[in-house]
């Protein structure tokens, strides 16, 4: 699947979110220290998988940035 690193990235930052939303209201201990190790999890998770994600690209350092062009950065 393309860009599966990004959306994983994306996904974990959502339930870091819910779970601290979820923090503030009245839920169990025991009910927030399962949703905190299904986090846990998923960090790892996501750190493993952003770190063997197999994205290429042909761009190198000599390309600069695409939104500025490397002779107007003088101005």
């Amino acid at each position: 699947m393309k860009n599966y690193a990004i959306k994983l990235v994306w996904l974990t930052t959502l339930y870091v979110f819910i779970f601290a939303a979820l923090c503030l209201l009245n839920i169990p201990i025991q009910v927030l220290t399962i949703f905190l190790f299904i986090g846990y999890f998923l960090i790892l998770f996501m750190v493993y998988k952003v770190l063997t994600d197999k994205y290429s690209t042909t761009k190198t350092f000599k390309d600069w940035y695409e939104d500025q062009p490397m002779d107007t950065l003088d101005e």
